[in-house]
C-alpha cells in the first residue's frame, strides 16, 4: 500500500515545535490539503498557512483525545509525534515520572490511535505513522524510562499495525537518534535536522514502508541486534566514556 501526501487531510500531534512542527511544513509543502496541528496549548502554534487547523490535544487526557476525533472526522492520516522525556531512573527515580513517560509514550498514543482508527477507516483507511527512537532498542544511563516507554510504543505500533491491515491503513514506524530539538538539548553527541524525520517518513510512505530508519546511528543499532548483546553495551559505555 503506497500513501502519497497531496491531497491528504493530516493530523500532527505535538505540532508546535521540534519535529512535529516540521512534519507539518513538510505536509503542506508536498501538497496535503489540509493540517490539524494540535498541541495542548493551541496557542503557541504559528503557522501562516490557511491549510493549518490549530485544534486542542493533549494525548494523556482522554477527554481531549475523544474531542479532537470528534472534531477531526475527515482526517486520513494521523503522525503520532507528541512525546516527553522526564531522565526519570527506573530504579531510583521518581515512580510517577516513570508512569508519566509510559503514559505518554505508550497509553497516549494508543488512545489516539484507538479513536481515531474508525475515522481513518470510514475515510477510506489511509496511514499511522508513530515517530519511535532508536532508544527503543537499547538504554544508556538517563534514558531508562523513556527508553522502556518507546520499547513499549514500538512493538505497540507493530500490534497495531496487525489489527488495522483489514482496514486498509498503513502503519508506519520511524526511528532516529538525536535530533536537534529541545528534547535533546542536553544531548552533546551529534544530531540530525528534524527536517529529515518528515521527509524520510512521507518518502516512505509514498514507498509502502513500514518502517523507516532516518539516520545511520539507529541503523547501526539494529543491526547490532543480532549480535551479542554484550558486544554493544561495550561499544556504548566506551562511547560514553569518550563523549
Amino acid at each position: 500500500m503506497n500513501v502519497n501526501v497531496t491531497d491528504q487531510i493530516a493530523l500532527v500531534t505535538g505540532a508546535n515545535r521540534g519535529i512535529g512542527r516540521q512534519f507539518v511544513l513538510e505536509l503542506l509543502e508536498r501538497g496535503a490539503s489540509k493540517v490539524y496541528a494540535t498541541a495542548r496549548r493551541p496557542e503557541s502554534l504559528d503557522f501562516d498557512d490557511t491549510r493549518v487547523v490549530p485544534l486542542r490535544l493533549d494525548i494523556v487526557d482522554h477527554e481531549s483525545v475523544i474531542a479532537a476525533a470528534a472534531t477531526a472526522r475527515d482526517v486520513t492520516l494521523l503522525v503520532n509525534n507528541a512525546g516527553i522525556a522526564t531522565g526519570a531512573a527506573l530504579v531510583t527515580g521518581d515512580l510517577d515520572e516513570v508512569h508519566r513517560e509510559m503514559d505518554t509514550h505508550f497509553w497516549g498514543t494508543l488512545d489516539v490511535i484507538r479513536e481515531f482508527s474508525p475515522v481513518l477507516a470510514a475515510n477510506g483507511g489511509g496511514a499511522i505513522v508513530n515517530v519511535l527512537s532508536a532508544l527503543s532498542w537499547f538504554a544508556v544511563p538517563g534514558t531508562g524510562s523513556y527508553s522502556a516507554a518507546k520499547a513499549a510504543e514500538w512493538n505497540m505500533t507493530n500490534g497495531v499495525r496487525l489489527e488495522l491491515a483489514a482496514q486498509g491503513t498503513l502503519v508506519q514506524g520511524v526511528l532516529l537518534g538525536a535530533a536537534d530539538t529541545d528534547i535533546s538539548a542536553g544531548y552533546d553527541g551529534p544530531k540530525i535536522d528534524p527536517r529529515d524525520v518528515p521527509r524520510r517518513s512521507l518518502d516512505g510512505l509514498a514507498a509502502g514502508s513500514i518502517e523507516v530508519i532516518v539516520d545511520d546511528w539507529t541503523a547501526m543499532v539494529k543491526a547490532s541486534l543480532v549480535g551479542d548483546p554484550a558486544v554493544f553495551y561495550a561499544q556504548i559505555t566506551e562511547l560514553l566514556g569518550a563523549s
